[in-house]
Order: structure tokens, then sequence, then C-alpha cells
């Protein structure tokens, strides 16, 4: 049986219950992040990674963060997280602080 894959949601919302602004910020990390995928696979230029995937989720913008994101490019993983965290966003999933840990 294989484990299950981590995943870390950064959500459209503030630790304040803000919106997050602008509307279009998931599409456009997971835009910033489109080079990053798995060794071989092909990817057009108009497609996201299946690591950084935006996603609508109860209602709410969010992107959906695959962890092995970590492994196969830990400054885009600190990236992504560093993006939630200066923006104040809320996430859930895993957590970012216990993936930066050797």
């Amino acid at each position: 049986m294989t484990e299950p894959v981590k995943q870390l949601v950064i959500h459209g919302v503030t630790r304040q219950d803000q919106r997050f602004r602008p509307s279009d910020w998931a599409e456009r990390l997971a835009g910033v992040m489109s080079q990053f995928r798995p060794a071989g696979m092909a990817g057009g230029h108009l497609t996201y990674s299946p690591y950084v995937v935006p996603r609508l989720i109860d209602g709410v913008r969010c992107v959906v963060v695959d962890a092995r994101l970590r492994e196969i490019e830990p400054l885009a993983w600190k990236f992504v997280c560093g993006f939630a965290d200066d923006n104040n966003l809320k996430t859930s999933g895993i957590n970012p602080a216990d993936m930066s840990k050797p």
C-alpha cells in the first residue's frame, strides 16, 4: 500500500479572516510554480505543475501544494511557504514548519 501524499493547503483567507486579494492570487502563484514537474513529465506552457494547483475549497480560493515539491526543489517549497507566511494566510494539511526540519 502506498503512503498518502502529504499536502499543504494555502487558503485565500488571512489569519484575521479577511479575503486575500487580488482575486486571482491562486492562479498567479500556481503559474509561477508551473515549471516544477516530475522528472520526464512534459508540460505545455499553459499548464500548472501537479505539485502546485489552484483549487476552490468551500468557496475560498486556495492553492494545494504537494509536499514532494520540497524534495525536488527546496527553494520552491520555501517560496510557497514564505508566500503564505508573508501574506499572513491560513494554511492547513501539513505544518510547513515541520517540513523545514531535516
